[in-house]
């Protein structure tokens, strides 16, 4: 008996779904002849689908390209159903000296559209076979009669050949045709590989390896999920094969998940709940292990306390979570996943910081996309619909964090479309840019100098050329006796991690320039608000408009005296120029209060498929000029990345005193006031302090010293040594202050 089948619209799909709830066998065109006779033949009552989908304890879905092969098979059986001469009595010889071979050559090609629909392999060889055997028998017949209907029946057979070797599934199979051997169907498992899902997630995984992939990488993430990195024919991208913990349980903890899922849907989630989404989330943790306890006592299904557990934690992601993308996002390799609309055509693609763009297996559908819209409505407090398709948010989930952007119509004209930007668990630092190339010591020993020296500094760039990242490092390099106010629209800073770092904090969440939530400040306003919180230095996540001229005018009568900083979108210290007074609309002189400009960006391998992030130009903006900053030599340069050593270096401004700004920083100084070489020598030590930090965690393979806790510690404790060995020799001795650090360092790393 055939499954029962409706037509379904799902975004831009059009699925064809069968309900195999009650069906005695396994819904697999692969595996069974039956049911891919009956999806043959429903394609053909039904029409034109982009989707085949059975219904079962799970969902086997079966996207378009394989979709296709089917309805091509079914296009076929119609097309030689209608074609008369197939079937005619005179081309299979009813007649004449042909007739006593009629019953068998009718019997034969009846044989081959049976197998059409359920085993076409097996009805191409058919039609090969009969083509053989009529061609060896007409070489001992005599008879022309006999020749003229025997070459008719070949004819027809020869039609039918041409139009089998035309199917894209019998293409697909070409090489394994020859030896496959009838009534194995193994053979379809080479082009038709459905996508599994279990029935409490919407999120579609393809659990089989693209065929003739090759294994590059392999490593587990947290919860227990596990990925592959596979190398696939004629594709420049990797794929990450990505198997998570909830498609590797039994058929017994899926029928749990189902009905637990089922009756947590009836409970619809308040704006309230959202409030403070890590206490909700361990609230309904709770809940749903009880219930999953009870539900499992009551099935007479014993669950030991980790499965309860990670039964619990499923559940959690797919009702008030995000589904897979949480998984995603507790890889820490992933910087990036976008889900493109409509929901369900393309699979979700990444970047991954070793393999570049790649890839998934996952697919996710448009209740799912839906699902997540609605929960970011809530958690930020922003609108998304019609009148507001933008939605900038971020997202904080137990094993990573991510700032979100959604695009919808009429944006977006085909639906809902997400970009997830994940960020580190915890801060950069410099040592850790220095192990990664962006950065040199030197360049560390700098930037360390000109944070303490309270200057003002913007780090420039490109979209995910590690502006933010860099811009954290820098705020790990001020004194944990100074006061910080962070005002970012999208909370992308590690601010918890700083509090947990003993950092004095305050974050200020202000309006989108994009979404314009009603609710909140402008950055404008958020930035004067700054200025009456007292003596702090200022952390801009980004400057993006009318922001600018409040950020500008406080650099320029020095309100803040500490250090200033944030990123902007700009390829070049022009380029900043350019943007800030000709875009932004701050006036020139009011420019000229910013002291540094650090440009980062991806550099590319020649072939285009690697890329690493470099800061490739640190330049001082001088104060002498009237107009253009370029024309009138505003801009000095410290630092300029050579592609051919792929090393950010010095320039002779730097290395022989001429920078003004360090010049200024050294004149509030006694001990550096007018004594270029105090300075240098200065920068040299800090420079060599962040380089034996990355030396040591190269030698010892610690690499959490890299970490922000550690390097926080050591740089209080090269202050606490520099003013010992000040108050004791009157002097800063560089020398026997990196011995007396380098002591310490070598101690810790030892008691570690």
């Amino acid at each position: 008996m055939a499954a029962e089948y409706e037509i379904v619209r799902e975004g831009g799909e059009r699925v064809l779904r069968f309900d195999f709830e009650k069906s005695m066998y396994s819904p697999s065109i692969e595996e069974n002849a039956v049911v891919m006779a009956d999806v043959v033949n429903a394609i053909i009552e039904t029409g034109k689908i982009t989707q085949i989908s059975f219904m079962q304890r799970e969902e086997y879905i079966y996207d378009y390209a394989q979709t296709q092969m089917l309805a091509e098979i079914a296009e076929l059986y119609k097309k030689l159903v209608e074609e008369e001469e197939i079937f005619s009595k005179i081309n299979l010889g009813a007649s004449g000296a042909c007739e006593k071979f009629y019953p068998s050559r009718y019997e034969l090609v009846r044989l081959i559209m049976r197998r059409l629909k359920d085993d076409p392999v097996s009805a191409f060889r058919l039609v090969r076979a009969g083509i053989l055997k009529e061609t060896t028998r007409l070489e001992s017949v005599l008879d022309p009669s006999e020749i003229e209907c025997a070459h008719r029946y070949i004819s027809t057979l020869e039609t039918i050949k041409k139009e089998f070797s035309n199917l894209k599934l019998l293409a697909v199979l070409k090489e394994f045709i020859d030896k496959y051997k009838p009534g194995d169907r193994t053979i379809y498992m080479h082009a038709l590989k459905p996508i599994i899902r279990p029935n409490f997630m919407y999120t579609k995984l393809v659990t089989a390896y693209p065929s003739g992939a090759d294994e590059i990488d392999s490593y587990e993430i947290p919860g227990d999920a596990k990925v592959l990195i596979l190398k696939i024919p004629n594709d420049i991208r990797y794929m990450y094969h990505l198997t998570p913990p909830e498609f590797r349980l039994t058929e017994q903890m899926y029928y749990l998940l189902g009905k637990a899922r089922t009756i947590v849907a009836e409970h619809k989630p308040q704006r309230s709940e959202f409030v403070n989404p890590q206490r909700t989330r361990e609230i309904f943790l709770n809940i749903e292990r009880d219930l999953l306890r009870d539900l499992s006592r009551s099935e007479n299904i014993k669950l030991t306390y980790k499965k309860l557990e990670q039964l619990a934690n499923i559940l959690v992601r797919y009702t008030i979570g995000f589904g897979l993308i949480e998984v995603l996002l507790s890889d820490p390799k992933i910087q990036d996943i976008s889900i493109n609309g409509p929901a369900g055509i393309n699979p979700v693609s990444i970047v991954h910081a070793d393999y570049g763009e790649c890839l998934t297996n996952i697919r996710i559908t448009q209740r799912e996309v839906e699902s997540w819209a609605t929960k970011l409505r809530m958690l930020s407090g922003r609108p998304l619909d019609e009148a507001n398709p933008v939605l900038d948010t971020n997202l904080d989930l137990p094993f990573g964090k991510a700032r979100v952007a959604v695009i919808q119509e009429p944006l977006s004209p085909v639906g809902l479309a997400y970009s997830f930007r994940r960020h580190r668990d915890k801060p950069w630092t410099l040592p850790l840019f220095i192990k990664n190339r962006m950065i040199t010591s030197l360049t560390a020993g700098v930037f360390s100098f000109l944070v303490d020296g309270a200057r003002t500094c913007l780090v420039a760039g490109t979209r995910s050329s590690g502006k933010t990242a860099f811009l954290s490092s820098l705020m790990v390099e001020i004194p944990r006796n100074t006061r910080i106010i962070s005002v970012e629209d999208t909370l992308e800073l590690p601010i918890s991690n700083f509090r947990g770092l003993g950092y004095d904090i305050q974050p200020m969440k202000v309006q989108s320039v994009i979404t314009k939530a009603g609710g909140e400040l402008s950055a404008e306003e958020g930035i004067r608000a700054s200025l009456r919180l007292g003596d702090s230095s200022l952390i801009v996540g980004e400057v993006r408009s009318a922001e600018a001229l409040a950020l500008f005018e406080a650099m320029r009568v020095g309100a803040l005296a500490n250090v200033v900083a944030g990123t902007i979108h700009g390829d070049s210290p022009y380029g900043v120029f350019d943007r800030v007074v000709n875009d932004l609309k701050v006036p020139r002189t009011s420019f000229k209060a910013l002291d540094i400009v650090a440009i980062a960006n991806p550099v590319k391998s020649p072939t285009g498929l690697e890329r690493w992030r470099r800061l490739v130009q640190i330049s001082e903006i001088r104060k002498f000029w009237e107009e253009d900053p370029l024309r009138e030599k505003g801009f000095a340069d410290l630092f300029v990345y050579n592609p051919k050593t792929d090393v950010l270096e010095p320039t002779d401004v730097l290395i022989e005193g001429e920078s003004e700004i360090l010049k200024k920083i050294a004149a509030r100084v006694k001990e550096w006031a007018g004594n270029w070489d105090a300075v240098w020598d200065n920068i040299q030590l800090r420079a060599d302090t962040k380089q034996k930090i990355v030396d040591m965690a190269e030698k010892s393979k610690d690499y959490s010293i890299l970490e922000a806790d550690f390097v926080v510690r050591a740089n209080d404790e090269l202050k606490t040594i520099s003013n010992i060995i000040k108050k004791e020799v009157g002097s800063f001795d560089s020398k026997r202050i990196l011995a007396e650090w380098n002591n310490w360092l070598k101690t810790e790393i030892k008691n570690r």
